[in-house]
């Protein structure tokens, strides 16, 4: 099959619609459910991702995509008791590692991630197929599909869950095409592999980098190849846990992936896990609680008439002074960008959030700047060189 017919585009009003190769055929197969044309770019694109991520780090990797960037993505490492807490993990549920690294993925940025599309590097199996049953999940894209796991994810969405098997073996073009306007733009196919040897210029007078960082640095970096750009993550322990995408201004990428990163290690604070729900609670009012609790506006769900929907008993605020307390705690940060820092205040912002080690292209007028910063707080920064712009 070279061509698969679409709904409509991005928007109702974009007909016609398809997807289509011009020689050979499509290297992806509807197996459940019709895709469209965003769940297509967001299947693509997050499938090069974990693909690529998997082969930096030797473990099954999952993101979860959320117009066409991602809202998390993670390899299989173990889950601690405290993250398979947050990540509402129930109790005696065996763990694969390709279920940790989607655990992981959807549960850096939960507000974000609400209505996904999947990709995994391996098949997905039973377990992974249990954690995506209980979320809302537009689709996911895998190399294959275990026998039970399909039957379960084929049950989503009253039957209509959209499930895509992609060739793993396949190779795109060297060029790619697209048209804007009526303009046709053509470029190479952005094939760069990105591994440890990109992270061997390293700037700052602090020159340790362990192979822990070197993976969380990478896993940043292949992170940052697919997301739109401006953009800027934070990792730690193999998984984002705070991603700014398509900001106009680095400092806001920076501001923005460290806001996210902050709310992840809040939710991990007593004060949050001892949260009194309700019982009947949603997953989403759950989660759209613990966001608006850990911020500013926690008077939002702590107002009298408010909290009693949310909570069983009314919670103590969590002060900003007992918030930033909590957040010094979070270290060893790995922090990637997809273009050159400008000025040394994206590296203050990324130290409040924990930031160890950085890796950026390096490039700027103000590179002195930068590095300086990094210097002041003993910082490791590698200048990859690597420009990794998407759009």
């Amino acid at each position: 099959m070279n061509e698969l017919i679409l709904k409509y585009g991005v928007n109702p009003n974009q007909k016609p619609s398809r997807v289509f190769v011009e020689d050979g055929n499509l290297p992806i197969t509807v197996v459940n459910g019709k895709p469209g044309y965003i769940n297509l770019l967001d299947a693509l694109n997050g499938w090069q991702l974990v693909k690529e991520m998997k082969e930096a780090t030797g473990l099954p990797s999952a993101t979860s995509f959320k117009h066409v960037s991602p809202a998390g993505a993670a390899c299989g490492k173990p889950l601690s008791p405290t993250l398979r807490s947050i990540y509402f993990i129930e109790d005696g549920l065996e763990l694969t590692p390709l279920a940790c690294a989607y655990a992981r993925a959807r549960g850096a940025d939960r507000m974000s991630s609400f209505g996904d599309f999947i990709a995994l590097s391996d098949p997905c199996d039973r377990a992974t197929a249990l954690l995506i049953k209980k979320e809302v999940s537009d689709g996911i894209i895998a190399p294959g599909y275990d026998a039970d796991a399909l039957e379960i994810l084929k049950a989503k969405k009253k039957g209509g869950y959209c499930i895509i098997q992609i060739d793993k073996d396949y190779v795109p073009p060297e060029l790619e095409r697209k048209m804007v306007f009526g303009v046709n733009f053509e470029q190479g196919h952005n094939f760069i592999k990105l591994d440890a040897d990109c992270l061997k210029n390293i700037v700052t007078k602090n020159k340790d980098l362990s192979k822990e960082e070197i993976d969380n640095l990478l896993v940043s970096l292949i992170i940052l190849k697919y997301t739109q750009s401006n953009s800027v993550c934070y990792v730690k322990d193999g998984q984002a846990i705070g991603i700014g995408a398509g900001q106009q201004s680095r400092i806001h990428c920076t501001r923005l992936a460290g806001d996210k990163a902050d709310k992840w290690w809040l939710r991990q604070s007593p004060r949050v896990l001892e949260l009194p729900f309700v019982d009947d609670i949603r997953r989403p009012d759950r989660d759209n609680t613990i966001d608006v609790y850990t911020g500013d506006d926690a008077d939002d769900v702590l107002r009298d008439g408010e909290w009693q929907k949310f909570f069983k008993t009314r919670p103590a605020p969590f002060t900003r002074e007992e918030r930033l307390a909590w957040i010094k705690q979070n270290t060893d940060v790995a922090v990637g960008s997809d273009a050159f820092f400008p000025f040394g205040d994206n590296i203050e912002r990324a130290h409040r959030s924990g930031a160890r080690v950085v890796a950026q292209p390096g490039g700027s007028i103000r590179d002195d700047d930068v590095i300086a910063a990094c210097d002041k707080y003993g910082m490791t920064m590698a200048f990859t060189g690597i420009r990794l712009f998407h759009h």
